[in-house]
Protein backbone atom coordinates (compact mmCIF):
# COMPACT_ATOMS: atom_id res chain seq x y z
CA UNK A 1 0.00 0.00 0.00
CA UNK A 2 1.25 3.47 -0.89
CA UNK A 3 -0.47 6.08 1.21
CA UNK A 4 -0.78 9.85 1.21
CA UNK A 5 -2.81 9.98 4.39
CA UNK A 6 -0.02 10.71 6.85
CA UNK A 7 3.74 10.64 7.15
CA UNK A 8 3.05 8.38 10.15
CA UNK A 9 2.15 5.63 7.66
CA UNK A 10 5.76 5.37 6.50
CA UNK A 11 8.10 2.70 7.85
CA UNK A 12 11.00 3.40 10.17
CA UNK A 13 14.16 4.82 8.64
CA UNK A 14 16.68 1.96 8.19
CA UNK A 15 19.23 4.10 10.02
CA UNK A 16 16.88 4.29 13.03
CA UNK A 17 16.58 0.52 13.15
CA UNK A 18 20.34 0.23 12.84
CA UNK A 19 20.76 2.69 15.71
CA UNK A 20 18.51 0.59 17.94
CA UNK A 21 20.47 -2.55 17.07
CA UNK A 22 23.79 -0.79 17.66
CA UNK A 23 22.97 -0.07 21.32
CA UNK A 24 21.31 -3.44 21.91
CA UNK A 25 24.22 -5.04 23.73
CA UNK A 26 25.29 -5.30 27.32
CA UNK A 27 23.77 -3.46 30.24
CA UNK A 28 23.25 0.31 30.42
CA UNK A 29 22.01 2.47 33.27
CA UNK A 30 18.25 2.98 32.95
CA UNK A 31 15.99 6.05 32.86
CA UNK A 32 18.33 8.19 30.79
CA UNK A 33 21.57 7.95 32.78
CA UNK A 34 23.24 6.17 29.86
CA UNK A 35 26.01 7.21 27.50
CA UNK A 36 23.74 7.37 24.45
CA UNK A 37 21.37 9.85 26.08
CA UNK A 38 24.31 11.91 27.33
CA UNK A 39 25.68 12.11 23.79
CA UNK A 40 22.25 13.12 22.51
CA UNK A 41 22.38 16.14 24.83
CA UNK A 42 25.67 17.20 23.25
CA UNK A 43 24.34 16.82 19.71
CA UNK A 44 21.08 18.66 20.32
CA UNK A 45 22.96 21.52 21.99
CA UNK A 46 24.83 21.99 18.73
CA UNK A 47 21.47 22.54 17.07
CA UNK A 48 19.70 24.58 19.76
CA UNK A 49 22.40 26.19 21.91
CA UNK A 50 24.33 25.35 25.06
CA UNK A 51 21.40 26.23 27.32
CA UNK A 52 19.17 23.52 25.76
CA UNK A 53 18.22 20.38 27.67
CA UNK A 54 16.49 17.50 25.91
CA UNK A 55 14.05 15.13 27.57
CA UNK A 56 13.25 12.17 25.27
CA UNK A 57 9.64 11.01 25.32
CA UNK A 58 7.53 8.48 23.43
CA UNK A 59 5.22 10.62 21.31
CA UNK A 60 4.20 14.13 20.28
CA UNK A 61 1.15 14.29 22.49
CA UNK A 62 3.33 13.50 25.48
CA UNK A 63 5.91 16.07 24.41
CA UNK A 64 3.28 18.79 24.14
CA UNK A 65 1.54 18.01 27.42
CA UNK A 66 4.75 17.61 29.43
CA UNK A 67 6.30 20.73 27.93
CA UNK A 68 3.26 22.90 28.49
CA UNK A 69 2.79 21.67 32.04
CA UNK A 70 6.26 22.98 32.84
CA UNK A 71 5.31 26.41 31.53
CA UNK A 72 1.96 27.04 33.21
CA UNK A 73 0.51 27.91 36.58
CA UNK A 74 -2.87 26.29 37.36
CA UNK A 75 -4.82 29.45 36.53
CA UNK A 76 -3.17 29.98 33.13
CA UNK A 77 -4.09 28.86 29.63
CA UNK A 78 -2.47 28.41 26.22
CA UNK A 79 -3.24 30.61 23.22
CA UNK A 80 -3.15 28.52 20.04
CA UNK A 81 -4.69 28.33 16.59
CA UNK A 82 -8.15 26.81 16.51
CA UNK A 83 -6.96 24.14 14.06
CA UNK A 84 -3.78 23.41 16.00
CA UNK A 85 -3.00 19.74 16.56
CA UNK A 86 -2.94 20.62 20.24
CA UNK A 87 -6.62 21.50 20.02
CA UNK A 88 -8.14 19.08 17.51
CA UNK A 89 -5.97 15.95 17.46
CA UNK A 90 -4.71 15.30 20.98
CA UNK A 91 -7.89 13.55 22.12
CA UNK A 92 -8.35 16.12 24.86
CA UNK A 93 -5.01 15.15 26.45
CA UNK A 94 -4.00 18.73 27.35
CA UNK A 95 -7.29 19.19 29.19
CA UNK A 96 -7.58 15.72 30.74
CA UNK A 97 -3.95 14.91 31.55
CA UNK A 98 -2.59 18.40 32.01
CA UNK A 99 -5.65 20.34 33.19
CA UNK A 100 -4.67 22.88 30.52
CA UNK A 101 -7.19 25.38 29.20
CA UNK A 102 -6.72 26.05 25.47
CA UNK A 103 -7.54 29.57 24.30
CA UNK A 104 -8.14 29.10 20.59
CA UNK A 105 -8.16 31.60 17.73
CA UNK A 106 -9.58 30.99 14.22
CA UNK A 107 -6.85 31.24 11.57
CA UNK A 108 -7.25 30.85 7.79
CA UNK A 109 -3.73 29.48 7.30
CA UNK A 110 -3.02 27.83 10.65
CA UNK A 111 -0.76 30.68 11.78
CA UNK A 112 -1.03 32.99 14.75
CA UNK A 113 -0.08 36.66 14.58
CA UNK A 114 0.43 39.18 17.41
CA UNK A 115 -2.93 40.69 16.48
CA UNK A 116 -4.67 37.31 16.82
CA UNK A 117 -2.94 36.72 20.15
CA UNK A 118 -4.34 40.04 21.34
CA UNK A 119 -7.86 38.63 21.14
CA UNK A 120 -7.06 36.93 24.45
CA UNK A 121 -5.36 39.94 26.01
CA UNK A 122 -8.54 40.80 27.88
CA UNK A 123 -9.65 40.47 31.51
CA UNK A 124 -6.01 40.42 32.55
CA UNK A 125 -5.89 40.33 36.33
CA UNK A 126 -9.54 39.31 36.56
CA UNK A 127 -9.70 36.47 39.07
CA UNK A 128 -12.81 35.09 37.35
CA UNK A 129 -11.04 34.54 34.01
CA UNK A 130 -8.33 32.14 32.94
CA UNK A 131 -5.12 34.08 32.38
CA UNK A 132 -3.10 33.56 29.18
CA UNK A 133 0.30 32.15 30.09
CA UNK A 134 1.70 30.61 26.91
CA UNK A 135 1.56 31.25 23.18
CA UNK A 136 1.88 27.95 21.28
CA UNK A 137 2.52 27.66 17.54
CA UNK A 138 3.05 24.65 15.28
CA UNK A 139 5.96 24.63 12.83
CA UNK A 140 5.14 23.57 10.17
CA UNK A 141 1.44 24.13 10.76
CA UNK A 142 -1.42 21.68 10.48
CA UNK A 143 -2.21 23.24 7.09
CA UNK A 144 1.29 22.71 5.76
CA UNK A 145 2.21 26.38 6.00
CA UNK A 146 5.34 27.84 7.56
CA UNK A 147 6.10 30.65 9.94
CA UNK A 148 8.99 32.77 8.73
CA UNK A 149 11.77 33.52 11.19
CA UNK A 150 10.55 37.11 11.38
CA UNK A 151 6.98 36.00 12.16
CA UNK A 152 8.18 33.74 14.96
CA UNK A 153 10.41 36.45 16.40
CA UNK A 154 7.46 38.87 16.44
CA UNK A 155 5.33 36.31 18.30
CA UNK A 156 8.11 35.57 20.79
CA UNK A 157 8.61 39.24 21.53
CA UNK A 158 4.86 39.79 21.81
CA UNK A 159 4.51 36.92 24.25
CA UNK A 160 7.31 38.22 26.46
CA UNK A 161 5.92 41.76 26.35
CA UNK A 162 2.70 40.40 27.85
CA UNK A 163 4.40 38.23 30.47
CA UNK A 164 3.82 34.96 28.59
CA UNK A 165 6.08 32.11 27.53
CA UNK A 166 6.51 30.85 23.96
CA UNK A 167 6.05 27.18 22.95
CA UNK A 168 6.71 25.59 19.56
CA UNK A 169 5.08 22.30 18.59
CA UNK A 170 7.72 20.98 16.20
CA UNK A 171 6.31 17.62 15.19
CA UNK A 172 7.47 18.46 11.64
CA UNK A 173 10.31 20.76 12.61
CA UNK A 174 12.74 19.05 10.22
CA UNK A 175 10.43 19.76 7.30
CA UNK A 176 10.33 23.40 8.35
CA UNK A 177 14.13 23.60 8.62
CA UNK A 178 14.54 22.25 5.10
CA UNK A 179 12.00 24.69 3.65
CA UNK A 180 13.43 27.67 5.52
CA UNK A 181 17.00 26.55 4.71
CA UNK A 182 17.87 27.60 8.25
CA UNK A 183 19.59 26.14 11.28
CA UNK A 184 17.20 24.86 13.92
CA UNK A 185 18.21 27.43 16.52
CA UNK A 186 17.49 30.29 14.09
CA UNK A 187 13.75 29.70 14.33
CA UNK A 188 13.55 28.28 17.87
CA UNK A 189 16.13 29.49 20.37
CA UNK A 190 16.94 32.73 18.57
CA UNK A 191 13.28 33.81 18.26
CA UNK A 192 12.68 33.44 21.99
CA UNK A 193 11.09 29.99 22.27
CA UNK A 194 11.09 28.66 25.84
CA UNK A 195 10.11 25.05 25.15
CA UNK A 196 10.08 22.99 21.96
CA UNK A 197 8.41 19.69 21.14
CA UNK A 198 10.95 18.08 18.81
CA UNK A 199 9.41 15.62 16.40
CA UNK A 200 11.01 12.37 15.30
CA UNK A 201 8.17 9.99 14.44
CA UNK A 202 6.83 11.83 11.38
CA UNK A 203 10.29 11.97 9.87
CA UNK A 204 10.96 8.28 10.32
CA UNK A 205 11.58 7.24 13.94
CA UNK A 206 9.82 4.74 16.19
CA UNK A 207 8.28 6.21 19.35
CA UNK A 208 11.02 8.82 19.69
CA UNK A 209 10.34 12.52 20.32
CA UNK A 210 11.77 15.00 22.79
CA UNK A 211 10.88 18.00 24.89
CA UNK A 212 13.72 20.46 24.36
CA UNK A 213 13.80 23.06 27.11
CA UNK A 214 15.42 26.27 25.88
CA UNK A 215 14.66 28.32 28.99
CA UNK A 216 16.94 26.86 31.70
CA UNK A 217 14.62 28.00 34.49
CA UNK A 218 12.02 25.48 33.33
CA UNK A 219 14.29 22.44 33.07
CA UNK A 220 14.18 21.23 36.70
CA UNK A 221 10.43 20.64 36.61
CA UNK A 222 10.68 18.36 33.57
CA UNK A 223 12.49 15.75 35.63
CA UNK A 224 9.32 15.20 37.64
CA UNK A 225 6.67 16.07 35.07
CA UNK A 226 7.96 13.59 32.49
CA UNK A 227 7.71 10.72 34.99
CA UNK A 228 4.35 11.89 36.31
CA UNK A 229 3.04 12.10 32.74
CA UNK A 230 4.07 8.50 31.99
CA UNK A 231 6.64 9.59 29.40
CA UNK A 232 9.84 8.43 31.10
CA UNK A 233 11.42 5.50 29.24
CA UNK A 234 13.22 2.98 31.43
CA UNK A 235 15.35 1.74 28.51
CA UNK A 236 15.92 5.23 27.21
CA UNK A 237 19.03 4.39 25.21
CA UNK A 238 16.79 2.91 22.50
CA UNK A 239 14.81 6.14 22.21
CA UNK A 240 17.88 8.37 22.38
CA UNK A 241 19.78 6.28 19.83
CA UNK A 242 17.14 7.01 17.19
CA UNK A 243 17.15 10.75 17.86
CA UNK A 244 20.92 10.66 17.78
CA UNK A 245 20.93 8.93 14.40
CA UNK A 246 18.49 11.49 13.04
CA UNK A 247 20.16 14.67 14.27
CA UNK A 248 23.88 13.88 14.56
CA UNK A 249 24.35 13.99 10.80
CA UNK A 250 22.16 15.05 7.89
CA UNK A 251 19.65 12.20 8.02
CA UNK A 252 16.92 14.61 9.15
CA UNK A 253 17.66 16.83 6.16
CA UNK A 254 17.55 13.96 3.66
CA UNK A 255 14.36 12.47 5.09
CA UNK A 256 12.43 15.73 5.40
CA UNK A 257 13.86 17.08 2.16
CA UNK A 258 12.50 14.13 0.21
CA UNK A 259 9.06 14.49 1.79
CA UNK A 260 8.97 18.20 0.96
CA UNK A 261 10.15 17.67 -2.61
CA UNK A 262 7.52 14.99 -3.24
CA UNK A 263 4.77 17.30 -1.94
CA UNK A 264 5.95 20.01 -4.31
CA UNK A 265 5.93 17.49 -7.18
CA UNK A 266 2.40 16.40 -6.30
CA UNK A 267 1.11 19.96 -6.13
CA UNK A 268 2.74 20.80 -9.45
CA UNK A 269 1.20 17.76 -11.07
CA UNK A 270 -2.39 18.58 -10.13
CA UNK A 271 -2.22 22.36 -9.79
CA UNK A 272 -3.71 23.12 -13.21
CA UNK A 273 -6.70 20.85 -12.58
CA UNK A 274 -7.50 21.57 -8.93
CA UNK A 275 -7.58 24.41 -6.44
CA UNK A 276 -4.65 24.14 -4.02
CA UNK A 277 -5.99 25.80 -0.88
CA UNK A 278 -2.73 26.48 0.99
CA UNK A 279 0.84 27.29 -0.04
CA UNK A 280 2.80 24.05 -0.28
CA UNK A 281 5.66 24.89 2.07
CA UNK A 282 6.43 21.57 3.74
CA UNK A 283 5.29 18.01 3.04
CA UNK A 284 1.52 18.48 2.83
CA UNK A 285 -0.81 19.39 -0.03
CA UNK A 286 -4.35 20.66 0.57
CA UNK A 287 -6.71 20.70 -2.39
CA UNK A 288 -10.39 20.79 -3.31
CA UNK A 289 -11.78 17.72 -5.07
CA UNK A 290 -15.12 17.71 -6.91
CA UNK A 291 -17.97 15.72 -5.34
CA UNK A 292 -17.46 11.99 -5.61
CA UNK A 293 -13.78 12.18 -6.56
CA UNK A 294 -12.37 11.46 -3.12
CA UNK A 295 -14.41 8.30 -2.72
CA UNK A 296 -13.19 6.96 -6.07
CA UNK A 297 -9.55 7.73 -5.33
CA UNK A 298 -9.72 6.22 -1.85
CA UNK A 299 -10.39 2.81 -3.37
CA UNK A 300 -6.71 2.68 -4.29
CA UNK A 301 -5.01 5.41 -2.26
CA UNK A 302 -5.19 6.27 1.42
CA UNK A 303 -5.71 9.95 2.32
CA UNK A 304 -7.89 12.08 4.56
CA UNK A 305 -10.82 14.29 3.66
CA UNK A 306 -9.92 17.40 5.62
CA UNK A 307 -13.24 19.23 5.28
CA UNK A 308 -16.19 17.17 4.02
CA UNK A 309 -18.28 20.33 3.65
CA UNK A 310 -15.99 21.88 1.04
CA UNK A 311 -14.37 18.79 -0.46
CA UNK A 312 -10.94 19.79 0.82
CA UNK A 313 -8.50 16.89 1.17
CA UNK A 314 -5.02 16.53 2.67
CA UNK A 315 -2.22 14.63 0.96
CA UNK A 316 0.96 14.00 2.95
CA UNK A 317 4.32 12.83 1.64
CA UNK A 318 6.91 10.97 3.70
CA UNK A 319 10.62 10.23 3.78
CA UNK A 320 10.09 7.18 1.59
CA UNK A 321 7.65 8.64 -0.96
CA UNK A 322 9.07 8.19 -4.45
CA UNK A 323 8.60 10.06 -7.71
CA UNK A 324 6.89 6.96 -9.06
CA UNK A 325 4.43 7.02 -6.14
CA UNK A 326 3.60 10.66 -6.79
CA UNK A 327 3.31 10.30 -10.55
CA UNK A 328 0.95 7.33 -10.22
CA UNK A 329 -1.18 9.29 -7.76
CA UNK A 330 -1.23 12.37 -10.00
CA UNK A 331 -2.33 10.23 -12.95
CA UNK A 332 -5.13 8.74 -10.87
CA UNK A 333 -6.25 12.13 -9.57
CA UNK A 334 -6.37 13.70 -13.02
CA UNK A 335 -8.20 10.71 -14.44
CA UNK A 336 -10.87 10.75 -11.73
CA UNK A 337 -11.30 14.53 -11.81
CA UNK A 338 -11.69 14.49 -15.59
CA UNK A 339 -14.18 11.63 -15.35
CA UNK A 340 -16.23 13.42 -12.69
CA UNK A 341 -16.22 16.62 -14.76
CA UNK A 342 -17.61 14.84 -17.79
Amino acid sequence: MRAFASDNYAPILPEALDAIAAVNHGHAVSYGADETTAHLQTVLRRHFGEQATAFPVFNGTGANVVGLRSMLRPWQGVICAENAHLNVDEGGAPEVMGAIKLLTVPTPDGKLTPELVDRWMVRIGDEHAIQPGVVSVTQSTELGTLYSIEELRALGEHARAHGMLFHIDGSRLANAAVSLDAEFRAFTTDVGADVLSLGGTKVGLLAAEAVVVLNPELAPSLVYLRKQSMQLASKMRFVSAQLLALFEGDLWRRAAGNANAMAARLASGVGDALTITQPVQANGVFAILPPGAAEQLQRDFKFYVWDPHTGEVRWMCAWDTTEEDVDAFVEAILGVVQGVAT
